[in-house]
C-alpha cells in the first residue's frame, strides 16, 4: 500500500492559471492525481507540455471559452472515457457534456471527475437540466459500478449540500447551488452508496472551496461556498487519511475563484 494524494481544482481557465498550477504542482503538497474543471480551451490548445514537464500524464477534453475537464496524474491511467455515456444528451448539449465528465481508471481505482452545470436561475431551463444531470450521474454509477468498488467522485458539483457549506445560508434559499431541489438531487446520488469524505475529515464550520470574485475581500472575510467535493464509496472513505483545502492558491496573483481540495488515501 502507498499514500496517494488525489485532488480537484476548478481552474477557471487552465492557461491563465499556469503560474498558480506551477506553484502548487512543484510543492511538497502536489497531488499524484488532480481533476481539473473549467479548463476553457480547445484540445489543441491544452498545455500538455507544461504538465508533462512536471511529470504528469494528461487526459483532457475541452471547448473554447467554456467548460472543459482534465485529469493529470503521475500514475499512468489504464482507461478513460468522456461524457455520461447514456445516449440521453440533447444534440445541442452533446459537445458540452463531453467536456463536463471524464471517468478514469487506475488499476482497481476509478475516478469520476465532473463539472456539474451551474443552472443559472431557478426558472431557467438550465436548472431543470442540472437536476436531470445529477440523475444521469447516478445512472452512470448504477450501470458501471457497485458501492463495493474503489470509486471516487470529484469535481465542481455546483451544490452546497448543507447550511454548513455556505456563508449566510439564510440568504441563499433560492440560489441554484443551494435550493432544496438541487440539494435533494445531490442527496439522491449520494444515497447510491457514497460517503462525503471531505466532511469525514473536515466537519467544522468555515471550510469552503470557492470565494466569489464579485464579493469584496471574500477570501479574507471567508464568505465562501463548498461546492468542490471529494466523495467516495465506503471502501475509499476507509482508505482516506486526510483532506485539506489549498486556501493559499486562492490568495495568489490572478487566482481562480475556486481553490484545490485534496485528499490522501492509503491504497
Amino acid at each position: 500500500m502507498s499514500l496517494v494524494k488525489i485532488g480537484t481544482f476548478n481552474v477557471n481557465s487552465v492557461k491563465t492559471r499556469l503560474p498558480v498550477l506551477e506553484s502548487f504542482l512543484t510543492s511538497e503538497r502536489a497531488p499524484d492525481i488532480l481533476c481539473l474543471q473549467e479548463t476553457k480551451c480547445r484540445d489543441e490548445e491544452f498545455p500538455r507540455e507544461f504538465f508533462e514537464n512536471l511529470g504528469y500524464y494528461c487526459l483532457f477534453r475541452g471547448m473554447k471559452s467554456y467548460n472543459g475537464v482534465a485529469v493529470i496524474s503521475k500514475i499512468e491511467p489504464d482507461e478513460a472515457s468522456f461524457g455520461l455515456g447514456d445516449g440521453q444528451a440533447e444534440p445541442e448539449r452533446e459537445e458540452s457534456e463531453q467536456c463536463r465528465v471524464v471517468l478514469v481508471r487506475f488499476g482497481e481505482l476509478n475516478i469520476l471527475n465532473t463539472y456539474i452545470p451551474q443552472g443559472k436561475e431557478i426558472d431557467n431551463p438550465d436548472y431543470a437540466y442540472k437536476l436531470k444531470f445529477f440523475q444521469r450521474v447516478r445512472g452512470l454509477f448504477e450501470r458501471k459500478f457497485t458501492p463495493k468498488d474503489k470509486l471516487l467522485w470529484l469535481g465542481d458539483l455546483n451544490v452546497a449540500p448543507t447550511d454548513l457549506d455556505v456563508a449566510n445560508p439564510k440568504n441563499k434559499t433560492n440560489h441554484v447551488c443551494f435550493h432544496s431541489d438541487v440539494k435533494k438531487a445531490f442527496t439522491d446520488v449520494m444515497s447510491w452508496g457514497f460517503v462525503d469524505i471531505f466532511r469525514k475529515h473536515l466537519p467544522g464550520e468555515g471550510e469552503y472551496s470557492f470565494w466569489d470574485y464579485r464579493i469584496k475581500d471574500s477570501l479574507s472575510r471567508n464568505i465562501g461556498w463548498r461546492i468542490d467535493h471529494i466523495i467516495g464509496t465506503q471502501l475509499m472513505a476507509e482508505a482516506s487519511r486526510k483532506v485539506w483545502v489549498e486556501r493559499s492558491l486562492r490568495a495568489m496573483e490572478r487566482p481562480s475563484d475556486h481553490t484545490a481540495v485534496v485528499g490522501s488515501f492509503e491504497i
